[in-house]
């Protein structure tokens, strides 16, 4: 039997090159989730001002901490994290050795219960790509991800949803982005929120991208706009 993998998805690994160095605690000052919890985790990476950059799930690895990435941004996101390094003694690279896998049953993504069984294996060359089926099944769940779902820059990570979907810790020290995102979540004041819609519900103007194929379109909607959409039940009790 043939593996189901993304093949839209690359693995990045950190590790530490001398035994003092500690890749969680590097990425704790970065990311928006606490690296000191279980794996995996769903976070992201902001600007300064809390707009997502990047967004990845995070799966530990002994020492190392392995990143589930976007394949087509795994470059620009490797460079990102290299800014940050500094002088820190940690390895950042792709790892063309792993790669991550999925089916529709079963559970295990952090975001939500009905997300599919997701792992991380070796790559073989009779895997069968099943990014489509994918991509399917997350947006008839109303859940967005990627730079061509949440803009590079253009969407504050709470507008996100990552509340909801288990993206942000609040209860850790700082990271980039940190002060907006605990400013909104301190008001309870989300004014916009991505959302995925039929094309026949569309609006052009606060289309992020559309899927044809799907009839479905992935949105930033003022959430007193969203009262009369079909919403999936976690994203319909954030707006109440």
């Amino acid at each position: 039997m043939r593996n189901t993998r993304l093949f839209d998805r690359h693995v990045v690994r950190l590790s530490p090159t001398e035994t003092d160095e500690d890749v969680r605690q590097f990425l704790q000052g970065l990311v928006t989730q606490d690296t000191a919890a279980v794996m995996p985790l769903w976070a992201g990476l902001l600007s300064p001002q809390g707009k997502a950059l990047f967004d990845f799930l995070l799966w530990a690895d002994g020492d190392d901490v392995l990143i589930d990435c976007e394949h087509a941004q795994a470059e620009a996101f490797v460079r990102r994290l290299s800014i940050y390094r500094l002088r820190r003694k940690i390895a950042i690279a792709i790892d063309s050795s792993c790669a991550v896998f999925w089916n529709a049953d079963g559970s295990g993504d952090p975001r939500h219960p009905d997300m599919g069984k997701r792992r991380l294996g070796t790559p073989a060359a009779d895997d069968v790509d099943v990014s489509a089926e994918y991509r399917a099944h997350r947006l008839a769940l109303g859940i967005p991800e990627g730079v061509a779902e949440l803009g590079s820059e253009q969407t504050l990570w709470l507008e996100a949803n990552a509340a909801e979907l288990n993206g942000v810790s609040f209860n850790k020290g700082c990271y980039v982005g940190q002060e907006n995102t605990a400013r909104m979540n301190w008001r309870q004041k989300v004014s916009r929120r991505l959302v995925v819609v039929p094309l026949e519900q569309a609006d052009l103007n606060r289309q992020r991208c559309a899927y044809p194929e799907l009839g479905l379109s992935v949105e930033l909607r003022r959430v007193e706009d969203m009262n009369a959409l079909n919403l999936p039940e976690w994203q319909r009790a954030a707006i109440v």
